[in-house]
């Protein structure tokens, strides 16, 4: 969810720079004029969006997405312009509501169900609503949202409805024991459910070392041979709106069995956390914030520890990168987003597209 001030040269840079170099070379033979055309038609080719934006009509990020009575729903964050200067804590996403879309099939037509939950209608909330997810149990549909309560400290908050579409009435208070960012649902064969969580940054999980929050710990995680930070995880009760046991940490190792470390910036976990499983493996994937990746580590059970994989989607268009994984007739899809629409990282769009695996298991990794 979070932002920088950082920019990246962009592939039109680079290729203007490119065409440049080439009319100042004079009178080329047809073999080179042949190759630089079969050239920018690859490059062409290459820059393709594997997507277009699911919807245009509002900004949409953070696609969680699930099938519910045999369609596709997703649960985005919905951006909006509100003014605020771009900073590391991500002041500028100050979301006010949900609006939850639904389509019949990849490819389909998309509907807008309009404003599920909004901000005012939270008792114990303050600002900023950010990604959220949503499960199914007994009847009802549980909406999981994180927002700042009124002292400006992250919480996850829960709301229901009949309808996965909405609209949902949130619960008067957040969930006891829940903090920092991004909650995922997975419920398991055995039909339990766990909550994922956490965020770096703006997402306050580095002021929450032992157990307690500190509104005096630095704006960002530790650096250097020291432990990365991780995601949290709790069981949810049956009735999917408390936590059931204490909350743990979900620990994340390297090749060799050792926990990843703060400085390994292309592995650690950042935020976006979310879990499915294939082949009795269970895969946790997550974005790694501020090197803009999206990566995997398996383990054996739904609390860890996870070994690290490798990458499954590298870097999109715009700062932050926050996705699902979910199945659908026969294949797998990732539900992603960039700022295709808007050129602004604090106004995104959502994408889906296939996701492959290798024979053994293994994610093929997407270029976006």
């Amino acid at each position: 969810m979070l932002t920088s001030l950082k920019t990246k040269l962009a592939g039109p840079v680079l290729a203007a720079s490119l065409a440049l170099v080439g009319a100042c070379q004079s009178n080329p033979t047809k073999q080179e004029t042949a190759t630089e055309a079969s050239t920018a038609q690859a490059d062409t080719t290459a820059k393709k969006p594997l997507s277009e934006p699911l919807i245009s009509n509002i900004y949409t990020a953070d696609p969680s997405a699930h099938v519910f009575e045999g369609k596709i729903y997703i649960y985005p964050s919905h951006d909006i312009e509100a003014g605020i200067p771009e900073n590391d804590k991500g002041d500028h996403f100050a979301m006010r509501d949900y609006h939850i879309l639904s389509l019949d099939s990849i490819g389909g037509k998309v509907t807008d169900h309009g404003v599920a939950l909004d901000i005012k209608n939270i008792p114990w909330a303050g600002r900023q609503l950010w990604a959220p997810d949503a499960a199914f149990k007994n009847g009802t549909y549980y909406l999981y949202f994180p927002v700042k309560d009124k002292q400006d400290v992250f919480r996850i908050g829960v709301a229901t409805s009949k309808s996965p579409a909405g609209p949902f009435k949130a619960e008067p208070a957040p969930i006891a024991g829940s903090f920092s960012i991004d909650p995922a649902v997975f419920t398991d064969t055995d039909g339990s459910s766990y909550m994922y969580f956490g965020g770096l940054w703006g997402g306050q999980l580095q002021r929450w070392q032992g157990g307690k929050y500190n509104p005096n710990a630095p704006e960002k995680e530790p650096n250097g041979n020291v432990p990365a930070l991780n995601a949290r995880m709790a069981k949810l009760t049956a009735d999917m709106k408390k936590f059931d046991g204490p909350v743990k940490e979900v620990v994340i190792l390297d090749e060799a069995g050792k926990p990843l470390l703060a400085s390994d910036n292309n592995r650690r976990f950042f935020e976006g956390g979310w879990l499915h499983k294939y082949n009795s493996k269970y895969y946790f994937s997550y974005s790694t914030g501020d090197t803009h990746l999206l990566v995997y580590a398996t383990g054996d059970s739904p609390a860890g520890p996870f070994t690290y994989q490798g990458v499954i989607m590298k870097p999109v268009q715009g700062w932050t990168t926050h996705h699902s994984i979910v199945p659908i007739k026969d294949k797998w899809y990732i539900f992603y987003h960039d700022t295709q629409l808007s050129g602004k990282t604090w106004l995104r769009n959502i994408k889906v597209t296939e996701m492959k695996r290798r024979a053994d298991g293994g994610i093929e990794t997407i270029v976006p």
